[in-house]
C-alpha cells in the first residue's frame, strides 16, 4: 500500500498531462536566503520540489548559507519562510549551533526553539550518509519539515573513492543517492539543499578553472546549480550556472555576524 501510494505521488507507473505538472508547480514554496539579491537570482528563494546545489571553494559561503536556511525556513511565510523544521546532515563537521543562535536572534526568533526545530545527524561515510537520507522519510512523513540540508554532498564519496579506477563505482553510488534525494523532494514537497566541493581543472588555459565535484552525474541531477565565490569586504558573488527555467546571472550578497544579507 505504501509503495502504491508513493508511485501514485511520483507518477512512476503512469503518465500525467502537462497542465497537471503546471498545477503542481504552482504549489512550489520558496525559502528566503536573507538576501533579496540572491532570492531574485533564483526565482524568489530556494524552492521546494527541487535539489538545489551550491558549490565553491573553502570560505565561499556554502556552510553559512546552509545555517541561514535552517533558520529562515522557520520564519512566517510573509517573511520568506515556511513555518517549518529542517533536517541537517553534516558530513564535514561544520554545523555550529552557536551560528544558528546568532542568525535566530537577528530574526527575533527564540534561539532555543530554533535549535529544537533542526533535526541533526553526523554522516561518517558515504554508506552512512545514504542511510541517513533514507531515514529522513521517518521524519518527513510527519509533514512539518520543508528543508533537508546535506553539507556536503560529495566529501564522503571523494575521500573514499580515490583515483580513476574507482570513479565508475563512485559515480554509480552518487547517482543512486541523488535519485533518492530527488524522490524525497518530489514526494514530500521539500527543498533539498546540498553543498559541493570543487577542484581545479589543470587543462584550463582561459576562464575559470574551478569545477564542481561529481561530474556529469551531479551536473545533470541538480535542479539548480549556484557557484559561490569570495569577493572583498565580506562580499560573496553567487552565479546561477544552471536552471531549467531561469537565465544565468549573478548576485552579490554579504556574510556578516548576523547572517546572510544584502550589501
Amino acid at each position: 500500500k505504501i509503495i502504491a501510494e508513493a508511485r501514485r505521488m511520483v507518477s512512476i507507473d503512469n503518465f500525467i498531462s502537462a497542465d497537471q505538472i503546471l498545477e503542481k508547480r504552482k504549489t512550489v514554496g520558496h525559502i528566503t536566503s536573507g538576501s533579496k539579491n540572491l532570492d531574485d537570482l533564483i526565482g524568489g528563494g530556494f524552492e521546494t520540489q527541487a535539489v538545489m546545489e551550491v558549490f565553491g571553494e573553502f570560505g565561499s559561503g556554502k556552510s553559512q548559507l546552509a545555517h541561514q536556511l535552517a533558520v529562515t525556513v522557520q520564519l512566517p511565510k510573509e517573511k520568506g519562510g515556511m513555518e517549518a523544521k529542517s533536517i541537517f546532515i553534516d558530513s564535514e563537521n561544520t554545523f555550529r549551533p552557536e551560528r544558528i543562535v546568532q542568525i535566530a536572534e537577528n530574526y527575533g526568533l527564540d534561539p532555543k526553539q530554533t535549535l529544537a526545530n533542526i533535526h541533526y545527524a553526523r554522516a561518517y561515510n558515504s554508506d552512512h550518509q545514504m542511510l541517513l537520507a533514507e531515514k529522513t522519510e521517518d521524519i518527513l512523513k510527519k509533514g512539518d519539515v520543508k528543508l533537508v540540508i546535506l553539507d556536503s554532498l560529495t566529501s564522503t564519496f571523494r575521500s573514499e573513492y580515490v583515483g580513476r579506477g574507482t570513479l565508475a563505482v563512485r559515480q554509480q553510488k552518487l547517482g543512486r543517492h541523488l535519485r533518492k534525494l530527488h524522490q524525497l523532494a518530489d514526494m514530500y514537497d521539500i527543498c533539498v539543499f546540498v553543498t559541493n566541493q570543487v577542484s581545479t581543472a589543470p587543462d584550463t588555459f582561459f576562464g575559470d578553472p574551478t569545477r564542481p565535484i561529481g561530474g556529469h552525474i551531479l551536473g545533470h541531477s541538480a535542479t539548480m546549480r549556484i557557484y559561490l565565490r569570495k569577493s572583498k569586504q565580506g562580499r560573496r558573488i553567487a552565479r546561477l550556472v544552471d536552471s531549467p527555467n531561469l537565465p544565468e546571472g549573478e548576485a552579490i550578497f554579504l556574510v556578516t555576524s548576523k547572517g546572510v544579507t544584502d550589501p
